[in-house]
């Protein structure tokens, strides 16, 4: 009896032993790409290699960082929808990620049913903002004087159906304002001429934007967000300062392809979260223009769904297409 119950215990271990690990339950087992639809040097490239570091030390992995710019961070998103489902290729994406199927031809990703959501990482805070010579001191003082004085007004974008060109035609749209919009390639040179008056208003990254505000060639009237920023905190939000109901929420957060296994997601997202407590991390969002949100995968899921629904409307109403 006793012989036979060992014998049944020995065959019942091997069985174990056997018994193959599972991906979830090794990962990560080998280094994880994080994939960046930026050139190096911007202030997406620069917050993922810090947050990357981070996240060496959260899950034991080298975190690789790779950049894929182009076509309005197209070619990027597409490479990662189609990357296999395990968790060792994720995404950076932006705002644009939800934008580009409105108004490029050839977008072979849906935003939606192609990414497994992990966290919101943070939002960027973008401005809306003036030349000095306009005289206008809130979003209300804008409106009226786009109605009242019988000047044609233009604004500057860093091309057309970027994320500062959708903000600004929710903006007219919402204001019942008529604006010229000025496309360009990039928002250097957009900025440029704002300072240099050849166009008088922009939205715009507050980090591209702060040199010229604090030097007082340009004047952020408001953030385009819901809530005031934490790094702009006397800096009121477009809606409280004139046009109630409006809100444009640039981002990045960071997905994998759609089949991840949700263990490799909660996995991911943890290292994340961990990661952003860190205060040098922290201000050093902060100082590149960040506000960090860090939201979970589901909420990210509802935010991706909603904010793809948003801005298709906008770019449809606007007609913007891709040049």
């Amino acid at each position: 009896m006793i012989k036979r119950m060992i014998a049944a215990s020995m065959v019942m271990l091997a069985a174990v032993a056997a018994t193959p690990v599972t991906a979830a339950d090794a990962y990560p087992s080998k280094p994880v790409r994080i994939i960046v639809p930026f050139p190096p040097g911007g202030a997406a490239d620069i917050m993922t290699r810090a947050l990357g570091e981070r996240m060496r030390k959260q899950l034991g992995q080298p975190i690789v960082i790779e950049n894929k710019p182009g076509a309005g961070t197209v070619i990027a998103s597409d490479y990662v929808a189609k990357q296999a489902p395990d968790g060792y290729t994720l995404l950076m994406a932006a705002s644009s990620l939800g934008i580009a199927p409105s108004i490029y031809k050839n977008v072979n990703y849906d935003p939606v049913r192609d990414f497994a959501p992990i966290t919101l990482v943070a939002s960027v805070v973008h401005v809306l903002e003036v030349n000095a010579a306009v005289p206008v001191h809130s979003v209300k003082d804008l409106i009226a004087y786009m109605k009242t004085s019988g000047k044609a007004l233009s604004y500057s974008s860093a091309g057309t159906g970027t994320s500062t060109h959708l903000e600004a035609e929710l903006f007219k749209s919402m204001a019942v304002v008529d604006m010229t919009h000025i496309p360009y390639k990039g928002s250097a040179p957009a900025l440029t001429d704002l300072v240099g008056g050849n166009v008088q208003v922009m939205v715009d990254a507050y980090a591209s934007s702060a040199p010229f505000i604090k030097a007082g060639s340009v004047r952020a009237l408001a953030v385009t967000t819901a809530k005031r920023s934490a790094t702009l905190p006397n800096v009121p939000t477009v809606a409280e300062s004139g046009l109630p109901g409006y809100e444009a929420m640039p981002w990045l957060g960071l997905l994998a392809p759609a089949g991840t296994s949700p263990e490799a997601v909660q996995r991911v997202y943890v290292a994340v979260q961990e990661s952003l407590k860190d205060p040098a991390l922290i201000q050093q969002f902060r100082d590149l223009g960040l506000d960090i949100i860090g939201n979970t995968p589901t909420q990210f899921a509802g935010f991706v769904k909603q904010d793809a629904v948003k801005w298709a409307k906008v770019a449809k109403a606007s007609g913007a297409q891709a040049d």
